[in-house]
């Protein structure tokens, strides 16, 4: 192929790309269809000049047109603290709200759950007995259930705390899938819990102090807790009942924004960690510690339903953007 013939050939497309693509911002709606078929026919045009090898500064300056011209086409990418911010603004409370019922649902009953055990044992010395010596629950009431909140650094403990309650909020969310049998296993275990400690403080008249130290971290801990096995209570649930979707469908439309729930609650149980780590065990004033907590959660609230429900109003979902419409099936 002579490249000199091919290239003045040519030339004239090149030139009339260029001027396009340098006034993107001004086309008319008929310059932007020939810019469209201009980007079309220089590629074409670049991988013959590319395939021949003969002329590396062409191939240079012609792969630069088409990358302009392209960005031209497609648009430039938003950038990634955009991302960021539309995620935390939109799509993140967005699911949170539409999802709010599960996870309310998730809160009142493991709560319900959690002060039956706590009245149970707190009310049946038999059952006490039957959790450890009087000396062990002794020990456990007057020094052991305070300690734990300040026998490490803060900076590891809250480290310490946030991976726990990530690995359990993540189970709760992921393991929903499973018919929503395993979230709520994973509910009644941390109920359970929650509701010994407690029953045996009030037991022995330290109920103060268990909600001293559990209220500050624990509002908002748990609550994304809940959030998570709310969101895996979803999944399962349309697993069972997908109503007129396909199955796999409509569990990928509630997969992919649980997806998105799960990195938002990272950045959540981060918040109760430190508030945990550097709060609850070292402000030793019980009023300022629990208001702690307390404006913490009500910040949370604030953000679910106010940016929530007006993202989720204007119809964001929480689903990813771009994604196929379509799936290949056998036929």
């Amino acid at each position: 192929m002579e490249l000199d013939v091919f290239a003045a050939a040519h030339k004239p497309d090149w030139d009339r790309l260029e001027r396009l693509v340098r006034r993107r911002r001004r086309l008319t709606g008929a310059e932007t269809d020939e810019l469209v078929e201009l980007y079309q026919r220089v590629s074409t045009h670049l991988s013959v000049v590319r395939s021949s090898g003969q002329d590396p500064i062409l191939t240079g300056w012609l792969s630069g047109l088409v990358a302009r011209a392209r960005s031209a086409v497609t648009g430039a990418h938003a950038p990634a603290w955009r991302d960021i911010l539309n995620f935390f603004t939109r799509s993140f409370p967005a699911v949170l709200y539409r999802t709010r019922w599960w996870w309310i649902a998730a809160s009142l009953g493991t709560v319900a759950f959690s002060t039956a055990i706590g009245v149970w044992i707190a009310t049946d010395p038999a059952v006490q007995s039957a959790m450890g010596t009087p000396e062990s629950i002794r020990a456990y009431v007057e020094n052991d259930f305070a300690n734990y909140y300040v026998e490490h650094p803060g900076a590891s403990f809250a480290a310490q705390v946030w991976t726990n309650n990530a690995w359990a909020a993540a189970q709760a969310l992921v393991l929903g899938v499973f018919l929503c049998l395993p979230t709520v296993y994973v509910l009644a275990l941390n109920g359970a819990n929650l509701g010994a400690a407690g029953g045996l403080m009030f037991a022995h008249g330290k109920g103060d102090v268990f909600f001293g130290l559990i209220l500050p971290h624990g509002l908002l801990e748990l609550t994304a807790v809940f959030v998570a096995a709310g969101v895996g209570l979803k999944l399962g649930w349309t697993l069972i009942a997908p109503g007129p979707r396909p199955r796999l469908q409509a569990l990928g439309e509630e997969a992919r924004p649980a997806i998105g729930v799960a990195l938002g609650l990272v950045l959540v149980l981060f918040i109760s960690g430190l508030i945990e780590g550097f709060v609850t065990g070292w402000v030793h004033t019980t009023w300022l510690r629990i208001g702690i907590g307390v404006v913490a959660e009500v910040l949370f609230l604030a953000y679910v339903y106010t940016l929530g429900r007006r993202a989720h109003r204007e119809g964001e979902t929480g689903d990813i953007e771009g994604r196929p419409q379509t799936a290949p099936v056998a036929g």
